[in-house]
């Protein structure tokens, strides 16, 4: 068995529960947050046999999609004197983090 953690944007959330309930997985979700931009983030924790890892993670991979996003990046204030202005700038953000784990022992009670 593998215990997959996977992080995803908010934005995502819904529609990988989703998947995964159409797909008959089981997992917890935990809100979380942080990353670049401290936006709010979901984690999935999976517990699945080894012959189902794989279709986990193109789902996962399917469902969370990177995306472009406008910021304004946070003011410095050790600039030195420097013309230092808040324009904003695109950056990319969704997708997926996902980390697997082996699994010594698994009980559901």
């Amino acid at each position: 068995m593998k215990l997959i953690t996977a992080i995803v944007q908010d934005k995502d959330t819904t529609k990988l529960s989703n998947a995964f309930v159409k797909s008959n997985i089981r997992a917890t979700r935990l809100a979380t947050s942080g990353g670049f931009l401290r936006s709010g983030n979901t984690t999935f924790l999976i517990a699945i046999e080894d012959d189902r890892l794989q279709a986990v993670l193109d789902i996962i991979q399917s469902v969370s999609q990177k995306r472009k996003q406008y910021m304004v990046p946070p003011v410095s204030l050790d600039a030195g004197g420097a013309h230092v202005g808040a324009y904003p700038v695109e950056v990319e953000v969704g997708g997926a983090t996902v980390y697997t784990q082996s699994i010594e022992s698994f009980h559901q009670f």
